[in-house]
């Protein structure tokens, strides 16, 4: 997952969660803005929500920034 990709998802949880508590739920759309101006990067979104995790359509915030969290160590244990 690209830097962007990954930083989008922890800056939206993050506010989400802040907002509304940790029972919100969340869609990868919710890291999108309502125009398709970056399809390459929503499909990044997807494959990685749907065909690696599979996901469902809503998962709750605290759970979407766990896993973003964890490859993200999983990345520096790597380097």
């Amino acid at each position: 997952m690209r830097r962007v990709l990954r930083d989008k998802i922890i800056q939206v949880c993050n506010k989400k969660i802040a907002q509304k508590g940790e029972e919100v739920g969340v869609s990868f759309y919710a890291f999108f803005a309502n125009k398709n101006d970056d399809p390459a990067l929503l499909m990044e979104a997807a494959t990685w929500w749907i065909q690696i995790h599979k996901l469902d359509h809503f998962e709750k915030a605290v759970r979407i920034l766990a896993l973003v969290e964890a490859e993200q160590e999983d990345i520096k244990g790597f380097c």
